[in-house]
């Protein structure tokens, strides 16, 4: 099986990046500390827009993204930050090469 990736657009509500980071920094923790299967996971903040954030997730593979998708963390993280953003776009991607 191959390496699976996610390319995740959070949009925050105004005023609450900061909060959704530290949410996202301590899920990101839980994951790499307690989901063998997670690999990689970065938050990056783009400089054009203050109300944006970008994740860049690594799988080793669609179970591991299943267990990831379906643990406790995520749902810690949607419970900590849900209404604090507007919309989440998740692209479920492959890796060239």
């Amino acid at each position: 099986m191959s390496k699976t990736a996610l390319h995740v657009m959070i949009a925050c509500k105004p005023g609450t990046r900061t909060d959704v980071i530290r949410a996202l920094s301590a899920h990101r923790e839980r994951c790499l500390r307690d989901e063998p299967g997670t690999l990689q996971f970065e938050i990056m903040i783009p400089a054009d827009s203050d109300s944006t954030l970008y994740l860049f997730e690594l799988y080793e593979n669609d179970a591991a993204l299943s267990a990831h998708s379906e643990g406790s963390s995520i749902a810690r993280y949607r419970a900590e930050a849900g209404e604090m953003t507007e919309n989440t776009d998740v692209h479920h991607c492959s890796l060239a090469g």
